[in-house]
């Protein structure tokens, strides 16, 4: 389970987001990135038994890295304040769609689906949904759907995409830049003896609309 610590060493790592402090602390980061690796691992295969492209999965290499890339930014903090775990056919750098557990303070969530793909990439998955649309529509109102991610996260094009009918019925679910689906999650439910099972779940329902995804970048 995720522990308490985490969260005080991210909170202390957003007051003291330099690399002076960080070497000082590293044990912190340390003992926090291990905790991570523990919650991972049976997350991982508990998904495999219904993803079978999750299979095998090493739970280091579904971390992203804590450091920051800052070449082209105006926030110079060296340091990421959250840990990200993105589980995916092919491994965190393949573009495909996933399950995705961010921990942060305060701000953690349970996510899938796939974010701001190239677009040759986005381009294929709107024609999945295009020619199978009544599937994607099926998966997206599904009732548990519903509850716990309420609408396709991101942002979305002001006009039709190109190479799609504008006269389109269902025209506004091929805007989408990315297709990804976010529950937010309190500090408290992190923390609790059932958050495994709990994130198990939401990423058991997420799995159709994940694969419906990857099959179309499959084409």
């Amino acid at each position: 389970m995720i522990k308490e610590s985490i969260f005080d060493f991210l909170e202390k790592l957003e007051k003291n987001n330099n690399r002076e402090w960080f070497a000082k602390n590293k044990y912190l980061y340390t003992d926090s990135y291990n905790n991570i690796l523990e919650v991972l691992d049976p997350i991982i295969g508990e998904v495999s038994r219904f993803d079978a492209d999750i299979t095998n999965l090493e739970a280091k290499k579904c971390i992203f890295r804590i450091y920051r890339d800052v070449r082209f930014s105006k926030d110079k903090s060296p340091y990421k304040l959250n840990f990200g775990g993105f589980m995916v056919k092919g491994g965190r750098s393949s573009g495909n769609a996933g399950y995705y557990l961010h921990i942060e303070n305060n701000k953690s969530f349970i996510a899938g689906g796939i974010y701001m793909p190239p677009a040759p990439s986005l381009k294929k998955i709107r024609q999945e949904i295009y020619y199978n649309i009544e599937e994607f529509k099926s998966i997206l109102n599904h009732k548990e759907n519903v509850k716990y991610f309420k609408e396709i996260s991101g942002e979305k094009l002001k006009r039709p995409p190109k190479d799609f009918p504008a006269d389109f019925p269902d025209i506004e679910l091929l805007k989408f830049k990315s297709y990804g689906f976010i529950h937010a999650v309190s500090n408290g439910l992190c923390l609790s003896p059932d958050f495994t099972k709990f994130v198990v779940k939401l990423f058991k329902q997420l799995s159709p609309m994940v694969k419906f995804i990857n099959r179309g970048l499959e084409m």
